[in-house]
């Protein structure tokens, strides 16, 4: 079991992986794998201990409820899945800033925090007005050959290409 203890895996055995975990989640719940509705949830659970009753009457939440469900479990699932990775390879360390990112941009927390937080509302938005994200636009969708999966996953490597090679080539 020593491959449990790598800081890195083969991206084919991960995709292989992906792949059977997809077909594993047809064939148990009759529904594709996908997180970006989970967050959604969240923000509902969180309006809805502040709101109350009020929270649920929107017209969003009637149709995505405040409840934890399997693919709220699956993010769950994954957060403790990387950590326990993490800590299996030894890898696991505290850190505020990232090497590459304070090679590239300076060691500053509250900026690296900023970016952080705003690309993770600009992601959020973006899953929403997708109806999808990565994981259930490029994993899921692409496995049923839906075309607006096959167009939103040619987008998201293009948009990352294009952000990686701003981010770390033109500002860097």
């Amino acid at each position: 079991m020593d491959w449990l203890e790598r800081v890195t895996w083969s991206p084919y055995a991960v995709g292989i992986g992906i792949g059977v975990l997809s077909w594993f989640t047809w064939l148990v719940s009759n529904k594709p794998i996908g997180c970006s509705t989970s967050f959604a949830r969240t923000a509902g659970m969180i309006e809805k201990l502040l709101r109350g009753k009020k929270a649920a009457a929107r017209p969003y939440y009637q149709e995505f409820k405040p409840v934890v469900d399997w693919q709220w479990m699956l993010v769950v699932g994954m957060i403790v899945g990387a950590l326990a990775s993490a800590q299996l390879s030894g890898d696991f360390r505290w850190q505020w800033v990232p090497g590459q990112w304070a090679a590239a941009f300076g060691s500053s927390a509250p900026v690296r925090l900023l970016v952080a937080l705003l690309g993770g509302v600009l992601l959020g938005l973006g899953s929403r007005w997708a109806d999808g994200c990565t994981s259930g636009h490029g994993i899921s969708g692409t496995m049923q050959l839906a075309i607006s999966s096959w167009v939103s996953a040619i987008c998201f490597f293009v948009g990352g290409i294009a952000m990686a090679y701003l981010l770390f080539v033109v500002i860097a």
